[in-house]
This record gives structure tokens, C-alpha cells and sequence, in this order.
């Protein structure tokens, strides 16, 4: 099955275009690599509630998978993992790589749609994605009604 998907760059210097976004079109590469549907992309500011809208409409679009990049480090502007959490209704777990400790991302239900917190880093979000993505169409098929089977899963 394929899914939609979705990638927000949240960044005060991307926005304004003082500095490329360099993990936002990666993200996209690795997504259509993997079968996702890109349906858009956004670079918005660190301000909670455009972040909250941002979110707020990638579900109301009905996208399955949406992704952030930036905005989960330890600077008082980062401010991802707040506003997501503010518009989920349902929080999920993600322990992603030993030095997730040093991101505050985070991951959440909103309707019928996933949203996960990766960094800020082309790096670091690259390895963030390319670690759940094996598990992410399986919670996919379960968040939009599938009949997948957890006991049948490697």
C-alpha cells in the first residue's frame, strides 16, 4: 500500500531565506525512494502557532505521514516537540538512535495522520527516518484502518 506523505522544514533562517533547506528535499528523496506519495512541503518559522497550523493542515488534507525537520534541539527557540504535541491526540514512542537523548523529538497521532520530529541536521534526519521508516507503513495501515497483523511482523 502507499501512502501520502508530507515534509515541514521548521526553520527561522529558512524561512526568511538566509540558508538553504537542506533536509527538507532530502527527506522527499528518501520518502519517493521508499514508495511515499510527497504530496508537499512547507518551510515555516520556529513560531508555535504557525507550526500548529502547519500541522493542523497537512491533516486536515488528509496526509498520512508528516514529517518535520528542525526546531527539536535544546535552543529556546526550538519549539517542534511542544507544538506537536499541543496538536496530536495521541502521543507515540520514538527512541531512535543513542544520541536521541540530545533531540526532544517527538511523535504523535492527529486524526488519520503521523507526525514525527526529526532534526534539524541533514545527517541526523536521514538517520532518524532511515531508522523507522521499515516500521512506519505497518503503523500506517493500522492508523487508516488496515487489518495488519503485529503478531505476523519480523
Amino acid at each position: 500500500m502507499s501512502f501520502t506523505a508530507m515534509v515541514i522544514t521548521i526553520s527561522d533562517r529558512c524561512a526568511q531565506g538566509q540558508r538553504e533547506d537542506a533536509s527538507g528535499p532530502l527527506l522527499v528523496q528518501l520518502l519517493q525512494r521508499a514508495g511515499y506519495t510527497v504530496t508537499g512541503t512547507a518551510i515555516v518559522p520556529d513560531e508555535y502557532d504557525v507550526i500548529c497550523h502547519a500541522l493542523r493542515q497537512a491533516a486536515l488534507a488528509n496526509t498520512a505521514l508528516i514529517l518535520t525537520t528542525g526546531g527539536t534541539g535544546f535552543s529556546p527557540r526550538d519549539i517542534t516537540p511542544e507544538a506537536t504535541a499541543a496538536v496530536c491526540q495521541r502521543m507515540a514512542s520514538l527512541r531512535i538512535t543513542p544520541r536521541g537523548m540530545l533531540s526532544r523529538a517527538t511523535a504523535g497521532l492527529l486524526d488519520r495522520s503521523l507526525i514525527v520530529n526529526l532534526p534539524g541536521s541533514p545527517k541526523a534526519a536521514q538517520e532518524n527516518l532511515e531508522a523507522v521508516l521499515p516500521s512506519l507503513a505497518h503503523g500506517l495501515e493500522m492508523l487508516r484502518g488496515g487489518q495488519a497483523d503485529c503478531a505476523t511482523l519480523n
